[in-house]
C-alpha cells in the first residue's frame, strides 16, 4: 500500500514567533528538527518555559485542522482513562491547532524517552507491548463516537491483476535506470520473484476485512517512547481512523519483530500476540484471518518502490532489503506465522 502521495517536506523554518504568541510557553531559545518521521515535521523546542515538541503538520491527508483537533481530543480523552500519551498544549484561545500562513501546528510536551524495536525488549516486554496496543483498541471504543464505526466498511483486499501490471511498470523503471546499481539489482530481484508468487497464490486472495473499531493507525516504533523498560508514550495519531483492529495488531507485529535478514521473531510475537487478545477481547481465529489479509497485502505491496522509482525519493530505502524478504520468508513459514499470533 503506498503509504501517501505528498512529496519529500521541503525545508521549513516554522514561524516560531507567531506560534509562541498564541501559547504561553515563553520565548524560542531553539528549534531543532526531530528526523524520525516520513510525512510530518517535528521539531524539539526549548523556549524560556521549558522543552517541547512542536509539530508541522505537512502531509495533505491528515493536515486540515478540523481531522487534526480530532485527533487532539482522542488522545486527551486516552489520557483521562491512564493511556500513556501526550495530549497537545492548548493556545490562549484554547484550540490545539494553530493554521499560521496556511501550516497547521500543534504544541506538544517533549516527553523524554526513546524508540525500541522488538530486538530490544524481552519477552516480557513483547507481552505487555501486545497488551498496550490492547488498552488502546478498548479505550478508543470508550472514547470515539461510535457512527464513524457504524458508517465504515474494511477496503476490498489488493487485486493481483493490478499488482501484476505495477510489477511490469516497475520492472520498466528499473530497467530505465542507468547505471545501474545495487538497490536496482535487489529491486528487480524481488520484483520477479513476487511476480511468480503472485501467479502461484492469486487464488488464495482474501474477502474484505474482518470487523472494524478505531485504531491508532499507524502503531510501530517509531511512534511509542520508552522510559526504561515501560512504554512512556504513544505518539503521532495523525492516521486514527476505523479499521479492523487485528489488523493494525498484525501490522505493528510484523513491523516490531522484524529482524534485519526478513525474519519474524516468533516466539516475541506469540507473546506480544495472546497478551493482545487478552486485552483487546479478540479470538484466535480473529487473529488468524488478519495473518492471512495482512499476508496478502504485503504481498501485493510496492510502497516503497513506488517512493523510489516514481517520486525519486530514497527515504525508505534502508527499509526494502529487510521488507521485501520477509514476504517470501512469510508465504514459505505461514503456519508457523499463524500459530504464532493465534496459539
Amino acid at each position: 500500500m503506498l503509504r501517501s502521495s505528498v512529496p519529500p517536506p521541503e525545508l521549513h523554518t516554522p514561524p516560531l514567533r507567531d506560534l509562541l504568541r498564541r501559547y504561553a510557553a515563553g520565548s524560542a531559545l531553539a528549534c531543532v528538527p526531530v528526523e524520525q518521521g516520513l510525512l510530518n515535521r517535528g521539531y524539539r523546542l526549548a523556549t524560556t518555559h521549558g522543552h517541547y515538541f512542536l509539530k508541522h503538520h505537512f502531509d495533505p491527508e491528515t493536515a486540515a485542522p478540523a481531522a487534526i483537533a480530532r485527533q487532539h481530543r482522542a488522545t486527551q480523552r486516552l489520557a483521562d482513562l491512564g493511556v500513556p500519551v501526550a495530549p497537545p498544549l492548548a493556545g490562549r484561545d484554547g484550540r490545539t491547532v494553530a493554521v499560521v500562513g496556511g501550516h497547521a501546528y500543534a504544541l506538544h510536551p517533549w516527553i523524554e524517552g526513546r524508540h525500541r524495536h522488538g530486538g530490544q525488549l524481552t519477552t516480557d516486554q513483547c507481552g505487555r507491548l501486545g497488551a498496550l496496543l490492547g488498552v488502546v483498541h478498548s479505550s478508543l471504543e470508550q472514547v470515539m463516537p461510535p457512527q464513524g464505526r457504524a458508517t465504515a466498511a474494511p477496503a476490498p483486499s489488493a487485486d493481483p491483476a493490478g499488482t501484476l501490471a505495477l510489477i511490469d511498470d516497475l520492472l520498466t523503471r528499473v530497467r530505465r535506470h542507468r547505471p545501474p546499481d545495487s538497490f536496482d539489482e535487489l529491486a528487480r530481484h524481488r520484483l520477479l520473484e513476487r511476480r511468480t508468487l503472485l501467479e502461484r497464490y492469486e487464488h488464495r486472495r482474501p474477502p474484505q476485512g474482518g470487523s472494524v473499531g478505531w485504531v491508532h493507525g499507524d502503531f510501530h516504533p517509531f511512534n511509542v517512547l520508552y522510559k526504561g523498560a515501560a512504554p512512556a508514550a504513544i505518539v503521532d495519531w495523525d492516521r486514527l481512523g476505523v479499521q479492523p483492529r487485528a489488523e493494525e495488531a498484525v501490522r505493528a507485529a510484523v513491523i516490531f519483530f522484524l529482524r534485519p535478514i526478513g525474519t519474524l521473531h516468533l516466539a516475541k510475537v506469540r507473546a506480544y500476540a495472546r497478551a493482545y487478545r487478552r486485552t483487546a477481547r479478540a479470538t484466535p481465529s480473529e487473529l488468524t484471518a488478519a495473518v492471512h489479509r495482512v499476508w496478502w497485502e504485503r504481498l501485493n505491496d510496492f510502497w516503497m518502490l513506488r517512493w523510489h522509482y516514481e517520486r525519486g525519493d530514497t527515504r525508505a530505502d534502508r527499509q526494502f532489503p529487510a521488507s521485501s524478504a520477509l514476504v517470501v520468508w512469510w508465504t514459505r513459514e505461514y503456519d508457523a506465522v499463524c500459530e504464532a499470533f493465534s496459539g
